[in-house]
């Protein structure tokens, strides 16, 4: 059995490293990066089975944007949105657009594993 690949997208350094760390510890093929722009290029070179995406980050593209260009990439790639209570209205976008679902930040890493699981059963 191959381990899941999990690509997680978040401007936050510390953010992100802590819980590519945490993933990978937990069994997870995780890799991460801190713009969308490098989210694509990554998804276009090789296969993930779930997007850890975070709606609100800089540098011309946001989350919502990201989940778009995902979907016409890899229209079955699930995608678990993060957000800040400010952008509650576009997770909720999000999930219209294809989004599995989102979790408000600050997330804790064991709801992100249910949410991972969730997916995973699918």
């Amino acid at each position: 059995m191959t381990q899941p690949r999990i690509l997680v997208v978040d401007d936050e350094q510390d953010f992100l490293e802590t819980l590519v760390n945490r993933l990978i510890k937990r069994k997870f093929d995780a890799s991460g990066v801190s713009n969308g722009w490098d989210a694509l290029h990554m998804i276009k070179s090789r296969p993930f089975d779930v997007v850890v995406l975070d709606i609100k980050m800089p540098g011309g593209m946001d989350g919502i944007q990201v989940l778009q260009e995902i979907k016409k990439i890899q229209p079955g790639m699930e995608v678990l949105l993060l957000t800040g209570h400010g952008s509650l209205e576009s997770s909720i976008e999000g999930v219209k657009l294809g989004a599995f679902d989102y979790l408000l930040k600050p997330v804790r890493i064991e709801d992100i594993l249910k949410k991972l699981a969730l997916i995973f059963e699918k």
